[in-house]
């Protein structure tokens, strides 16, 4: 890895970024134009300096996260293109009123550095460590740098945490937490670059599956470091063996059904006060939240009917199949979000086996426990349904574990499909060697 953005997935993240940022400048200027034609074209009525004051504010807020955005870019940028990434042990340290800060560890476990995040408070789970409590940094801890998750996206930027007393309580409270204790992540690499489709080099099938990763005693073990204790029960829901897939509230999630009313209950409360006769200069602000109301509706039941209703009919009725297959299965969580993966082995098989496929599941738990209701054992027997045939590669596929069905998130993936060995060492990244604390 001659740098950063020598890794494919960073140089493209740090591509969208820009744009993004580029294209919030565009908006802002957009929207400040359309404030001056307002204030010009609609003089002296209130809901025209209404329209105008209020595009005016929505046209400076997008220009300037724009203009912040695109220096934070050029920043990313340099750093990016002058040093490698790294992997560290981190915590995160969310502190009242403030940024989240995230402690990392030296590679020879020297030193700590608490970095303050610079980033909208929506994208601070980006850089919540996962499982395995390693983050990835391309930087100067003393001057600033970037995080990523494993893997090299998303890309946050990072300063150093000003004040003596204030670095000594976060890392005080980093190492609290098991910083010290946590082992050495193995050196990030760049993927090799990827063959063109049909050509003469494409990588056979038999190769991809001698490197997709390690064996089943070591993935085993490191899904029961990363099990949490199961202190409640699943929640309870519909069986849909016996129940239409819309009594299923998994199934209705996945359907897009709930944002489906959502927006519809938005439309039925703009309508009923339009029914009582608002004043007239409040037409306008109910005109706009009409029109923006009706938007979200007709977009909700787009998705519903394109993706969100096809994909809960098959999975409901590859649940209920006839038709299944036994596997062994390991159970891991994408530091990319945290979605967690169920790693398929040969039923009847040993402990070094290798993987030959993986099924990405729905949390399906709350939004405060999302965990709750993922099996108990982070290793053992699962029953795959649905429609085999031949070929089951993207395919929905319904594992079943202690009798409840885990709804997948996406198709069921081979071991030969592209990007599955990143997948799984994304998945267990392998470890170096352990630091005494």
């Amino acid at each position: 890895m001659t740098c950063a953005l020598a890794v494919e997935a960073t140089a493209m993240e740090l591509e969208r970024y820009r744009r993004r940022a580029a294209g919030l400048v565009v908006t802002g200027l957009a929207v400040l134009g359309a404030a001056v034609g307002l204030g010009v074209l609609v003089p002296e009525t209130a809901w025209g300096d209404d329209a105008a004051g209020l595009s005016a504010v929505v046209g400076i807020l997008c220009l300037g996260g724009g203009t912040g955005s695109l220096v934070l870019a050029r920043r990313m940028r340099r750093a990016l293109g002058a040093a490698v990434w790294s992997a560290h042990p981190a915590v995160t340290v969310g502190r009242t009123g403030h940024a989240t800060t995230v402690v990392l560890r030296a590679a020879d476990g020297s030193e700590t550095w608490p970095l303050a995040v610079v980033a909208a408070r929506h994208r601070y789970e980006a850089v919540r460590p996962g499982p395995d409590g390693v983050l990835w940094w391309c930087g100067d801890p003393r001057a600033g740098g970037v995080l990523a998750p494993p893997g090299g996206e998303p890309l946050i930027w990072a300063k150093p945490l000003r004040g003596t007393r204030v670095r000594r309580i976060v890392v005080g409270q980093a190492e609290a937490r098991g910083l010290l204790e946590r082992p050495v992540p193995r050196r990030p690499q760049a993927a090799p670059a990827a063959p063109e489709r049909g050509g003469p080099d494409r990588m056979a099938p038999d190769r991809v599956r001698s490197v997709a990763g390690p064996t089943y005693a070591v993935l085993a073990e490191h899904a029961r470091r990363q099990a949490l204790p199961q202190d409640r029960a699943p929640r309870p829901e519909a069986d849909v063996r016996g129940v239409p897939w819309w009594r299923v509230r998994s199934l209705r999630r996945v359907a897009g059904l709930p944002s489906v009313l959502v927006a519809l209950a938005f439309c039925a409360a703009v309508g009923a006060v339009a029914l009582t006769g608002p004043p007239a200069e409040d037409a306008p602000k109910l005109w706009a939240a009409g029109a923006v109301s009706l938007a979200g509706l007709l977009y909700s039941v787009h998705r519903a009917l394109v993706g969100g209703l096809p994909a809960a009919r098959l999975m409901a009725r590859a649940a209920v199949s006839a038709v299944s297959v036994s596997r062994r299965y390991v159970l891991l969580y994408d530091p990319h979000g945290g979605v967690p993966v169920l790693l398929l082995f040969p039923a009847r098989g040993g402990p070094d086996d290798r993987p030959e496929a993986a099924v990405p599941l729905l949390l399906p738990g709350s939004r405060k426990r999302p965990r709750r209701g993922l099996p108990a054992v982070p290793a053992g027997i699962v029953e795959l349904h649905g429609r085999w045939g031949f070929d089951p590669a993207g395919e929905r596929l319904v594992p079943w574990v202690e009798g409840r069905p885990l709804w997948p998130a996406g198709p069921y993936r081979e071991a030969d499909a592209e990007g599955f060995a990143a997948l799984v060492d994304r998945l267990a990244p392998p470890v170096e060697e352990r630091l005494s604390p």
